[in-house]
């Protein structure tokens, strides 16, 4: 419940057995979810929604405009999805004219200091560790890891089930299901680990990563590589995510690796 110490617009519509600490400002046109903590100095601004038995950890700013110098003042949102934890001093722009929206999904952890610009879509069960910062555009799909100190060009996209490593700079899109490292920012392999412990099949892993030794492997530029998976692999939920993902970039997906370097990660 909220105390003496907070502030709450009048007009922010606050759910059931909702915590709310001292010296927190939670401003009008703010909607919190039952079972919902919010820890101290938190600022919460207008345009704001957040789930149901979320956490957020003190000096987190949630729904600051853009900054765009592009943004009119246009009415805009920044979400956040059921149970997600947003840790210290996390900030969350809302979104601008181009998107409406800046949004952060369900079963998240958003690590301390993280920055996600104007108009970023992350999935559900995703992770962003300390101090990962998201340019404005981007999409992350769901059950991404984006290690540590990590920077993100705007407009990238990065595919479900990817792991990136702590403190890279990625200017390319990161497709679905791989370990991405190194600088420049590289294909280190499938996310194999990951996949296990998501319940994929050893056999459907093994599909996976045929598909990625024809993407990097083989010799093959993208478009050759995605035709003749799809000629000679079997059509699968897997199979039509990696291809569309990759006909669909824009800025070109992060380049090859050094095979001999990185054989034993990819099979581990």
């Amino acid at each position: 419940m909220p105390n003496a110490l907070t502030f709450i617009h009048e007009k922010a519509q606050i759910g059931a057995n909702v915590n709310i600490d001292p010296f927190t400002t939670i401003h009008e046109d703010v909607v919190i979810g039952e079972g919902t903590w919010i820890g101290s100095n938190v600022t919460i601004f207008p345009g704001s929604r957040i789930g149901k038995n979320c956490r957020i950890f003190p000096g987190a700013v949630i729904g600051a405009i853009p900054q765009d110098l592009k943004f009119g003042g246009e009415y805009t949102t920044a979400e956040v999805g059921d149970n997600t934890t947003i840790r210290e001093y996390v900030t969350i722009n809302r979104g601008t004219k181009a998107a409406g929206s800046t949004k952060v999904g369900k079963e998240c952890l958003v690590m301390a200091y993280v920055h996600l610009a104007h108009d970023c879509h992350v999935g559900d069960n995703c992770i962003l560790a300390n101090a990962v910062t998201l340019a404005g555009h981007i999409v992350v799909g769901d059950f991404a890891v984006i290690g540590g100190v990590t920077a993100v060009h705007q407009f990238v996209h990065i595919g479900a089930h990817a792991m990136i490593s702590g403190g890279s700079l990625v200017r390319k899109d990161v497709p679905p299901f791989v370990k991405a490292g190194r600088e420049p920012l590289s294909f280190a392999g499938i996310n194999s680990i990951g996949l296990r412990r998501r319940n994929f099949s050893n056999e459907k892993i093994r599909e996976i990563q045929d598909m990625y030794r024809i993407i990097y492997q083989s010799g093959y530029n993208n478009a050759q590589a995605l035709d003749i998976i799809e000629a000679d692999l079997p059509a699968s939920k897997e199979r039509d995510e990696i291809v569309l993902f990759i006909r669909n970039s824009e800025r070109g997906i992060m380049k090859g690796y050094n095979a001999s370097a990185t054989t034993r990660e990819e099979e581990d």
